[in-house]
């Protein structure tokens, strides 16, 4: 993509590493690994697993270098020379602001066709799937899910009684403005008045 982007948020930290572990073979160019970089340092990264792909590039590095690493030469530091925790800094006990956001459910591929729509209540800062909870909570029979959960946070299988599958190539695709979301229903978080969608789709 035009602003730096590879994929998405969270394909970017293997393809750092891929582009820093090539970096001598290819001639510099308009584009560069500087608008990929400026990316990843503006996101918020929540996840496990995109973190350990992220930091390795960060550092100049891939898992390529991970077979030449000296161990022995780190196995001797004092716990007093190891790098500080940074404190983490949150907003506990402080009210968030309550925003609505708009959430609906599209099938027009496979069996009985639908489309719901919802507008839910939560406070801001709420994630994806607190959204789609409060839209269960309030009308079950419409907007109950199930989700499993992965490596990279829990995966949306089945919405309404629709689930996705390998063997038909199909799962939910979740939208904003049209556009896929980079991140998933456990990190992303929606903005007041935004409009998600859920759409059943193939790949």
């Amino acid at each position: 993509k035009g602003n730096g982007m590879i994929g998405n948020i969270y394909s970017m930290g293997l393809a750092l590493q891929a582009l820093e572990a090539t970096r001598k073979f290819y001639a510099p160019r308009k584009w560069d690994c500087a608008q990929a970089f400026s990316v990843v340092s503006a996101h918020d990264y929540q996840q496990p697993m995109a973190i350990a792909q992220v930091l390795p590039a960060l550092v100049g590095r891939s898992y390529l270098d991970v077979a030449g690493l000296d161990c022995a030469a780190t196995k001797d530091m004092s716990p007093n020379r190891q790098l500080p925790l940074s404190p983490v800094l949150g907003t506990h006990g402080v009210p968030r602001a309550p925003i609505q956001v708009n959430y609906s459910i599209t099938n027009k591929l496979q069996g009985k066709h639908f489309h719901y729509s919802t507008s839910v209540t939560v406070p801001s800062g709420s994630t994806l799937l607190q959204v789609m909870e409060v839209a269960a909570e309030e009308n079950p029979q419409t907007f109950s899910f199930e989700t499993e959960q992965t490596s990279w946070g829990p995966y949306v299988t089945s919405i309404h009684g629709l689930a996705g599958s390998t063997e038909d190539r199909t799962y939910w695709q979740f939208l904003s403005a049209g556009n896929a979301l980079d991140e998933g229903v456990g990190t992303y978080k929606p903005h007041a008045g935004e409009h998600i969608q859920a759409v059943f789709s193939t790949y």
